[in-house]
């Protein structure tokens, strides 16, 4: 782990997973989407994903998840018991005209009894609590569709924390929020972080990354780099990494 790694996390025990990915290959098709994948995520820390569209980030979260078949292997090593694994999608598609209230989708994605029968107690406190932590509280009673695309962003990553997740699967989910909102998923980020937390995050703002991740690995179908931020967000490298030119050559080669 790198020096900036070490001093985040001295003197927090992890509970997150170790996750190990060894030349793990996805092919759809005729088309390689991953090419001979390997990096591992430390346990406890914030490592994000970055690189160009169509490069195999989202895809390699699938395959995490156990939605996408592939080749090689790809582990998890937790420190003890099986842990909860929570996932915050990129965004959230639902018929906008649904009388779906923030608390109904909470329902609906926390628990297995029907949403139209309200929260059951046993939920009740950790959705308040859930809700309160990304600022949406006040407005549980809204419906989903009169919300913004930031207010759905929040909603999205409330549902991500029922259950208490020790490993966080984040898919660009800065995408749609407003400055409070980023400022809101900056604070969630430290937490996590002091909770010893593993999160493994794609995102497309680099400014970001820089400033919060221990790690970054740059993907374009194959690893191109796997190192922490400030070695690995060099100009030269992220020219390598979101050149099309470069992507082509890197595929051709042996």
């Amino acid at each position: 782990a790198s020096d900036v790694y070490k001093r985040q996390n001295l003197g927090v025990a992890a509970v997150g997973p170790t996750l190990d990915f060894q030349q793990v290959s996805l092919m759809l098709g005729r088309t390689q989407i991953l090419d001979d994948v390997s990096f591992t995520v430390q346990p406890g820390s914030v490592h994000a994903l970055v690189g160009p569209n169509g490069g195999g980030k989202s895809s390699l979260i699938k395959t995490l998840l156990g939605q996408m078949p592939h080749q090689g292997k790809l582990s998890l090593q937790w420190p003890g018991a099986v842990g909860t694994i929570g996932y915050v999608p990129q965004a959230l598609e639902f018929d906008r005209g649904l009388p779906m209230t923030v608390d109904d989708f909470m329902a609906a994605m926390c628990q297995r009894r029907p949403a139209f029968l309200g929260l059951s107690k046993h939920f009740a406190k950790p959705i308040d609590d859930a809700l309160a932590r990304v600022g949406m509280l006040e407005k549980r009673k809204r419906r989903m569709g009169a919300l913004s695309g930031g207010e759905r962003q929040r909603v999205l990553l409330a549902q991500g924390l029922i259950p208490a997740p020790q490993l966080l699967v984040l898919d660009e989910p800065m995408s749609a929020l407003d400055e409070a909102g980023i400022q809101v998923f900056e604070r969630l980020l430290g937490d996590w972080r002091r909770a010893g937390m593993t999160v493994l995050w794609i995102e497309h703002d680099l400014e970001a990354v820089k400033r919060l991740a221990d790690r970054v690995t740059g993907l374009s179908r194959r690893v191109l780099f796997d190192a922490a931020p400030a070695e690995a967000l060099t100009p030269e490298r992220l020219l390598g990494l979101f050149s099309t030119h470069a992507r082509a050559v890197e595929a051709a080669q042996p």
